[in-house]
């Protein structure tokens, strides 16, 4: 019976040099991984529209929020029922470095915002192909459109 018990006990024994060998595994493996870094991958600008096929809403509004006033064309990057709402892109825009205002539309009230504003619709589909591409992934900001104002 003591011989049994004695051979049970060294049986639930592990080695030291099992240990050993398992530390020595897990630290050659960690030192054998090499640092990858990856790829520096740069952002180009989407190729210009096409001027003549950009689509234009043509809507009559009135600035609510901001100090600039409207040109012919303006690049429309949001639309909201609340004004609190457009207020708070505006601010986001701004602090951004955009001199973005608020325009509510008068037939349907909904509130835009306008993040930038030009004579020409030229320069307004040039600028909006910039404003996408500096925010690339923003689904609502993709969607921005030109504005010609009444």
């Amino acid at each position: 019976m003591i011989a049994g018990a004695v051979l049970s006990l060294s049986a639930c024994k592990t080695s030291q040099s099992a240990y050993k060998e398992a530390y020595e595994k897990a630290v050659s493996a960690d030192e054998a991984k090499p640092v990858v870094e990856a790829p520096v991958s740069t952002v180009q600008a989407p190729a210009a529209d096409d001027v003549e096929n950009v689509s234009v809403r043509e809507e009559k509004v009135t600035v609510v929020s901001g100090d600039q006033e409207l040109k012919a064309y303006s690049i429309v990057c949001g639309s909201f029922s609340l004004k609190a709402n457009a207020d708070a892109l505006r601010d986001r825009l701004v602090n951004d470095g955009y001199k973005a205002v608020v325009v509510v539309n008068e037939a349907g009230k909904t509130y835009r915002v306008v993040c930038a504003t030009f004579n020409t619709k030229e320069e307004a589909v040039a600028e909006r192909s910039k404003f996408k591409a500096r925010y690339p992934d923003n689904q609502d900001f993709q969607a921005a459109w030109i504005l010609y104002r009444k």
